[in-house]
């Protein structure tokens, strides 16, 4: 078919009318049409090659059609799912994501905050959420929806999606106190982060429903591999609190924790057993495959961008949060202490230590 393919060839091939069209290829407007006429218009659409006009229909309804994405660290082999999962939601309802990068540094942040809002972002998917951020103040006294993602702020007030870090750290505990470990340490990472907290909080409430176990959390510079690496290099240098298994506050974190044992020469998990967080990409692939919690990163990259989408179309910003499932994956990272058999498993008539 010549020249530009428009609404009113679609309407055609589909034979309904162009408002049917419009209803039926707009996110907003598709459920006003039944199921089949929807699927009638949307092959109408492809087989003609047709391309909405995403300018004009912002045009018309004063918005831009864009979204924000703020993370905090690109490199992090945490986003990259997320990231497919909010486009994949946003693919088909003619919206685009503007993606941005801050480094986990405030004044990045900040300039990309006003970098987005100079474009005229519909809304914002935060993820460098703190305890504490006016930012986030800023743009919901703007009247820009937020949606932040994988952790949020100290009050809540913002809609959020969440992995289940209490039932992830929880059963990592679980799972070492099963295989007789009686001396714990948690590495987490930072405490301005709301995922630091929850984590670290499940863990001492974890470990204090098994008297006699010894537990003790050390914070991180960051959640990385090279403050992993710093910190469990830090508790190496006193080899009388060497504890016989590290839950990590994160992956990064576990991986910097390996390359320390490794550096003074002990094995994972013959000398400490090793438990990440997050279940990134490479966890299967490390030698050892590391034992770490799966959140569904994916999944929360689409829960973000409907939420975030809803609150466009609502004009409406509620404080819910939705809190994605996690699972333990246990592979060869962690196993029986070596001095198990002397020692014996835990008993209750063992006294608690604090942490």
């Amino acid at each position: 078919m010549p020249g530009r393919v428009t609404i009113a060839d679609v309407a055609t091939r589909a034979g309904v009318h162009k408002a049917t069209v419009s209803r039926a290829l707009n996110a907003r407007t598709q459920h006003q049409v039944n199921t089949a006429t929807v699927k009638r218009v949307q092959r109408a659409a492809r087989e003609l090659g047709y391309v909405p006009n995403v300018i004009a229909r912002g045009l018309r309804t004063s918005l831009s059609m864009t979204i924000g994405v703020i993370l905090p660290d690109l490199t992090n082999p945490l986003f990259p799912p997320i990231v497919r999962g909010i486009e994949s939601h946003l693919s088909g309802r003619s919206y685009t994501a503007l993606v941005v990068n801050t480094d986990g540094k405030d004044d990045a942040e900040l300039a990309a905050f006003d970098s987005l809002l100079e474009r005229r972002v519909d809304g914002l998917i935060v993820a460098t959420g703190k305890v504490e951020h006016p930012l986030l103040a800023d743009a919901y006294a703007r009247g820009i929806p937020v949606v932040m993602l994988n952790r949020g702020t100290a009050r809540g007030e913002y809609p959020l999606v969440v992995g289940d870090d209490a039932k992830g750290v929880t059963d990592a505990v679980e799972h070492l106190v099963r295989l007789g470990h009686r001396d714990l340490v948690h590495l987490a990472g930072p405490a301005d982060f709301t995922t630091s907290l929850a984590r670290s909080e499940a863990f001492t409430a974890a470990a204090r429903r098994h008297p006699g176990l010894k537990h003790s959390i050390i914070l991180a510079s960051a959640f990385s591999i090279a403050a992993g690496e710093a910190t469990m290099a830090e508790l190496l240098a006193r080899p009388e609190e060497l504890p016989t298994a590290v839950v990590a506050g994160n992956d990064l974190i576990a991986v910097g924790v390996l390359r320390a044992l490794r550096a003074h020469g002990l094995a994972t998990p013959g000398d400490v057993s090793v438990v990440g967080f997050n279940d990134m990409p490479f966890a299967e692939d490390l030698n050892p495959p590391l034992t770490t919690v799966h959140i569904p990163h994916h999944e929360m990259g689409v829960q973000a961008a409907r939420l975030l989408l809803e609150g466009i179309e609502s004009g409406a910003q509620h404080g819910i949060t939705i809190t994605l499932p996690a699972e333990l994956v246990v592979r060869s990272s962690t196993a029986q202490p070596r001095e198990h058999s002397i020692r014996g498993p835990l008993t209750h008539d063992s006294t608690p230590s604090s942490s």
